[in-house]
């Protein structure tokens, strides 16, 4: 077992709701994820980047480390990120904070990767974290989830309500467990339909 699967087993014995994984993403995943994703998608936003499979990948895409801002609230990991990626902003924080947060001056990110576990989030807190990431991309900008489950992670209430469409675009079998990912866009012009958990 490599130091990388230790710290995610350990984080998830402290803390298995809010790590939900036994494991870090495998690089099968981590290629599915960040695959429509390039240098000249803009800046990119990382939410849950845990000890950085994603975050590799998407180096690996061409992104450099200041087009990215990671977002993680375990200080363990955050710790391991800052010590891998020592030019990268990292930002220790919960996700909900998003939407209170400008994390771009003048311009906004192309895309979200999350590597959050929305299964296992109250649907309030799943809308707030996507609420607070549209909030913070451009118009066209896409949202990255992958879920264990059989169907998309972000409940059909809130892509109702937040005016957003979510398309499967990839599965993998090389992941314990297996892994679906979908793509989340607006389908609407932001700020309509936000009236069930804003405040």
């Amino acid at each position: 077992m490599n130091t990388d699967s230790i710290n995610f087993l350990r984080a998830w014995l402290s803390n298995p709701r809010r790590v939900s994984a036994v494991a870090p993403s495998s690089p099968a995943l981590a290629r599915r994820m960040v695959a429509e994703v390039s240098a000249a998608t803009g800046p990119v936003i990382e939410l849950g980047p845990g000890t950085g499979a994603f975050t590799r990948a998407l180096l690996d895409r061409g992104l450099e480390q200041a087009q990215l801002t990671l977002i993680e609230s375990d200080p363990e990991f955050a710790r391991i990120l800052a010590l891998r990626y020592p030019g990268m902003r990292i930002l220790a924080m919960d996700a909900t904070e998003l939407r209170r947060r400008a994390l771009y001056a003048g311009t906004k990110a192309g895309a979200t990767i999350s590597g959050l576990p929305l299964l296992s989030m109250p649907q309030r807190k799943i809308y707030v974290i996507l609420l607070g990431a549209f909030a913070n991309m451009q118009a066209a900008g896409a949202y990255y989830q992958f879920t264990y489950g059989l169907g998309c992670p972000v409940p059909r209430p809130i892509l109702e309500r937040l005016g957003l469409n979510a398309v499967r675009i990839g599965f993998t079998a090389a992941n314990l467990p297996p892994a679906a990912v979908y793509r989340v866009t607006r389908r609407q012009p932001s700020g309509a339909g936000h009236r069930l958990w804003d405040r």
